[in-house]
């Protein structure tokens, strides 16, 4: 399989990127990788780089998205941050993948026991992560249930991933309301801003 070139990227359209995404993630899951020459693609990309995907995701370990997505050297812009939260450098860097660079999708990736989220529903403070914290604790507050206080922390898995889920939904937001230049590829069509889990235990993405 070849690196994208500048043709190849322009003839993929937001869903046709979208669909490549959710083959990548089948192959993954059923183990059935794209047979691809790595280094070869390093040769192909050396002169230019064609991604046709901006992904953010987690710094989890387990959640790479090249992996995940069973992608190669040139395909994915990757953005990595605890909780897959957005602040100026991270919609600058999402504007620059899509509106130079040309990537035809935004996946705002959570996923499932996510220590970050787990972080703010218990108010976890510490450095310089007490800030990041506070971006993800608009969501655990937008998650109504269960009204109960001891079952809103990191011990009720079910309630934090909920919060993972609408943590992603209002990164969405943000980014839709916070950067106008992504906004406004989104409404004419020229990229799709959508959100995603995975799961942890059965490497499966999920669209929300």
């Amino acid at each position: 399989m070849n690196a994208h070139t500048k043709e190849t990227q322009a003839a993929i359209s937001p869903q046709n990127a979208l669909e490549l995404l959710k083959e990548g993630n089948n192959r993954f899951v059923e183990k059935n990788p794209a047979d691809r020459d790595l280094l070869q693609q390093v040769s192909q990309t050396a002169s230019g780089q064609y991604p046709f995907a901006t992904i953010l995701s987690c710094i989890d370990s387990r959640v790479s998205a090249e992996l995940i997505f069973d992608q190669g050297v040139g395909d994915i812009f990757s953005a990595r941050v605890a909780g897959n939260i957005v602040n100026e450098d991270i919609l600058g860097s999402m504007e620059f993948a899509c509106k130079l660079a040309g990537t035809k999708i935004i996946v705002v990736l959570g996923h499932t026991a996510c220590g970050a989220v787990k972080g703010a529903c218990d108010d976890a403070k510490m450095g310089n992560l007490t800030e990041l914290l506070s971006k993800i604790k608009p969501a655990v507050d937008a998650v109504s249930e269960p009204a109960d206080a001891s079952q809103r922390n990191s011990g009720n898995i079910g309630f934090v991933n909920t919060v993972a889920e609408k943590n992603v939904q209002m990164t969405i937001d943000n980014i839709r309301t916070q950067s106008p230049v992504l906004k406004e590829m989104e409404d004419n069509g020229e990229i799709l801003i959508i959100g995603g889990m995975y799961d942890i235990g059965n490497g499966k993405v999920s669209y929300i």
